[in-house]
Order: C-alpha cells, then structure tokens, then sequence
C-alpha cells in the first residue's frame, strides 16, 4: 500500500510538468487552425499573421531540436484538418465508400503533409542556435526555409500544393500577392512569415525589428497598389457554368438534362467569333470515331454534330470529354481526361490530356491492396485515368495559342505552361462538384495566383462553380457564384510579357531563400554582440 501510495503521489507531481509539456503543442495546434481561417472561403484576415507570429513564439523558446519539429508538425496538423476539410466531401460520392471515411482520409492526410512545417520549423530552429542567433534570424531563417517545405510538399510523392501559405495574402492584401510575378507562390508564404514576425516582433517591444521584417511585405504592398496597365482585350469568350451537382453528373437517365443544362447556357452564335467553353468532363460520350463499337452509347459522328450546331461559323467549342487510350497490341490501357477542340463542321482541331492526376480521384494508388479491403477511386469507372504528356498550348484558329490546365493541375506554381509556347490565356476546366463548400473558392484563389507568376489571364469553367475570368494581375474582372446555372460573356483578357517567374520559375523562390539565410547570418552575428 505505501508503494502505491507513493506511485500515485509521484504521478500527481508530474502532473503540472506534463501539462506543461503539453501546453506548447495544444497551442500551436490552435494557431495552425487560426492560420487556415485565413483561406479561402472564411477570409478572416488577418488570422494566419497571429498563427504563424504565435507558431514563432513559441519556436523561440524550444528547447531541443525535437520540440522545434513538433511545434512545427502540430501547426500543420490543425492548419490542414481546417483547410482540407472539403475533402471529407468528396467521399459522401462514392457508395462504395462510408461517408466517415472521409474524415479519417482529412485527418490522415494532415498528419502527413504536417511533415512539412516541422521540417521548416526544424530547419530554422537548428540555423538559428549554431549562427546563436536571437528573434530576429530565427524569424528570417524560418521565412526561407518555409520556401523549401512548401516546394517539397508540392513535389514529393506527385506532391499536394494545396493552400500555400502565400495564398493568404488574396484574402485581404491583394497588392502583396503581386510579388509572386518576382518571388513565385512559395515567396509569398516567406513574406507572410517576415509579415508575422514584424507582428511578433511589435508585441515584444522590439520596434527595430519588427521594422527590418516588414520592410519587405510593405515594399511589396507598396510595388502592388501601383497602378497596372491594362492592355487591348482579346477575341470573345462564353464560359458556361450549368450547375450539374456531382450526383447528378454520372447518371444515366440524367444525361439529356445536363446536355440541355449545357446548351442553354451555351447561348446563340453572334456576328464574331467566339470561344465556348464547357467545363472538365462536360459530356460523357465519347467525341473520337475509331472505337471498338461497344464502346459507344451514341455514335460520336452525332455528337459532334450536336454540339457543332451551337457555333456559328469561326467558332469553336472546347469541351471536356473522355477518351480511350489503348496499348500497341489493341488492349485497352485506361481512360484520358480530355479537352477537345471542335469546330462548326464538326471536326475535332485539338486535344489535350490532363497529366498531373488527382490520386485517389483519377487513379488508386497500391490498387490492388485498397481494392481488396473495399476501398475505391473517388469517381466513378473501372479504370485509372492516363496522364498526358504536360503543360500544352493548343493552336486553336482565329484564337491563337490557348494554354490548358485541367482542375487540379492548376495548383502548381512553375507547372502550368508549355515554357517553349507560351499562350496568350490561361483555360482551367474544372470539375469542383465533389469540394464542397470550402473547396472551390481555394481553387479559384490558386489559379489566381498562377495568372500574376506567369502574366496570363485564366479562364475558370467548372460544373457548380465557380467559374471565372482572371486577368494577368490575378484580378477577378467576373465570376458566377457556387451552385448558380448561368454564363459569362467576355473577352479575352490581355496577356502580359513573360514575368521574371515565366523566365526562370521556381529558381526564384529558392534565390529568396538563400538572400534570407544570407541576412539571418548579418542579423545573427549583431544579435549575438
């Protein structure tokens, strides 16, 4: 009894120090929550300057370099739980799959890309104690090595670029999210951290400091309110948005009402030439002639020829269908996402395949495992998707050269254009049915940010929204709101020169990241006199 006493006596004593242990992580989850409460479609600006200030705190004070790595890992598991919660949305589509499953995909798939912050986190941590650097280097060395986690967390493993930190800026500081044309998408999350770090460095009475950090984030804002040449508008466009819901798209006696969704909107030829554009995987028929018979529900000579009878005579309609690729010795390999370009007789001009695939979406990693224990691909069919060859342009006559990224692809800074063709716009057909309601409007915000790296406007179609037209500053020039049926009339937006980004890509990130190690280094040996 006296051991047990004891024991139990031992064990109330440590009480307080494991809560204490305990305090910092609980903490930095909350701010990595309130960091996400920035995005997309909450915008709480400015929520992610007070996460990532507060992640800094108390990475200040960590005491190892294990604790720096899991102040840094906490931080992503709530900044991503929050963010990525559409995701669990998706899963309410497939019956093959319960519905919880989807909040367990969310909080797995957030303890993994949480890897990511506590590598930056470790990083910075580890630099600042052997240059023995104070507040000051260690809020610069995070800033650089937050560039690196966010590069590899949008390259390993095909990579998840989803809500960079950078992103945030659209939310309330629109200006500063013009210096991704000079720094990329990954910069701007540097910036962000600088920014915090100023805001850290206000509320600890350091007033010197918090000028060096925002000196940077206030030149850009700066650089970014400027006034932005406009440029003479291109030929005319259609986008159409028909409101089909994910549970409506796939079945089949839905299929003639989304047809008739999609025509409506579509509208009639006028005495110029237009560009229409149909969201990803608009149809499900089959546009290519060449198939084994059985393939076909409708025989696609009358399906082009439907759909060739909404253009006048120099239009053409690019549309999302599927097509069918097949092996030299005439096995069927898999099915391609694919955008068609087709013309008022009827002729397809162009074509091209989706190549940065959504896994778990268009295809099933480890396929024969997950499908043993019951698991599927989030949309329907028996096959995987086929990637195509990369970022294309696409000739498309009276038109010009039409860059193409097909929903997801659009997320990855330095990916999205055929460096060798550059177009002079941007289509990102997309299919945003299954994201629920926090989904689309981060994708939107994304391909915003591709539009300033690389100078192009981007045209959005998606199937529920929300589809868009996006000029070369990533403004929002018009848009048609989530779950609403309907078209936007327009012309093309006009193309910029090529922007430092469009030349040199992600070499500028990764350059900004070594100027900030470089002026941890100054600060560290002044905070260390």
């Amino acid at each position: 009894m006296n051991q047990l006493d004891a024991g139990l006596r031992a064990r109330a004593a440590d009480a307080p120090e494991r809560r204490a242990t305990i305090a910092p992580y609980l903490l930095t989850f909350l701010a990595g929550a309130l960091a996400a409460c920035g995005f997309e479609p909450l915008r709480l600006w400015p929520l992610p300057l007070l996460g990532v200030a507060l992640l800094l705190h108390l990475l200040g004070r960590a005491p190892r370099l294990r604790s720096a790595s899991a102040l840094g890992w906490w931080w992503g598991v709530g900044n991503f739980v929050i963010g990525l919660n559409w995701i669990a949305t998706s899963f309410t589509y497939q019956a093959n799959m319960p519905a919880w499953l989807g909040w367990l995909a969310v909080v797995l798939l957030s303890l993994y890309l949480a890897v990511y912050p506590a590598v930056a986190c470790a990083a910075a941590w580890w630099a600042a104690r052997r240059l023995r650097g104070g507040p000051l280097a260690l809020a610069l060395l995070l800033a650089g090595s937050w560039i690196i986690g966010e590069y590899l967390r949008a390259t390993v493993f095909t990579g998840f670029a989803w809500n960079p930190l950078g992103v945030a800026w659209l939310s309330g500081a629109d200006p500063v999210a013009r210096a991704a044309l000079l720094v990329g998408t990954y910069g701007l999350g540097a910036l962000l951290v600088l920014a915090a770090g100023a805001l850290l460095a206000l509320a600890t009475g350091r007033s010197r400091d918090a000028g060096l950090l925002a000196a940077l984030p206030l030149l850009a804002l700066a650089w970014g309110s400027l006034p932005k040449e406009g440029g003479p508008p291109g030929p005319s466009v259609r986008i159409v948005q028909p409101n089909i819901s994910q549970a409506e798209k796939w079945r089949p006696d839905f299929v003639e009402r989304n047809y008739a969704r999609h025509i409506a909107a579509s509208g009639a030829p006028g005495p110029e030439p237009r560009l229409l554009l149909w969201p990803e995987v608009a149809i499900p028929d089959f546009l290519e002639s060449g198939y084994p018979p059985l393939a076909y529900d409708e025989p696609p000579e009358r399906v082009r020829a439907r759909l060739a009878g909404l253009l006048g005579p120099r239009d053409l309609l690019l549309v999302g269908s599927p097509a069918l690729t097949y092996a030299a010795d005439g096995e069927l390999v898999g099915v391609a996402n694919s955008v068609f370009a087709l013309d008022a007789a009827g002729r397809l001009r162009a074509r091209y395949d989706k190549a940065h695939l959504t896994p778990y979406g268009e295809y099933l990693p480890m396929r024969p495992l997950l499908s043993a224990i019951g698991l599927s691909r989030l949309a329907p069919g028996d096959y995987d998707t086929v990637p195509g060859p990369g970022p294309r342009s696409l000739s498309l006559p009276g038109f010009g050269l039409v860059g193409l990224q097909t929903c997801y692809e659009i997320i990855f800074s330095g990916e999205v254009v055929d460096r060798a063709s550059r177009p002079a716009v941007i289509f990102n057909p997309s299919n945003d049915a299954w994201f629920g309601r926090w989904g689309p409007p981060q994708h939107l915000a994304q391909a915003r940010l591709r539009a300033v790296e690389e100078g192009l406007p981007v045209l959005r179609a998606t199937p529920t929204g929300i589809s868009a037209v996006v000029d070369r500053h990533g403004r929002l020039l018009d848009s048609l709101q989530w779950r609403t049926a309907g078209a936007i009339e327009a012309r093309i937006p006009a193309a910029g020169p090529p922007t430092p980004f469009a030349r040199w890509g992600n070499l500028l990130p990764f350059l900004f990241a070594g100027l900030l190690a470089s002026l941890a280094v100054i600060a560290a040996r002044r905070e260390a006199r």
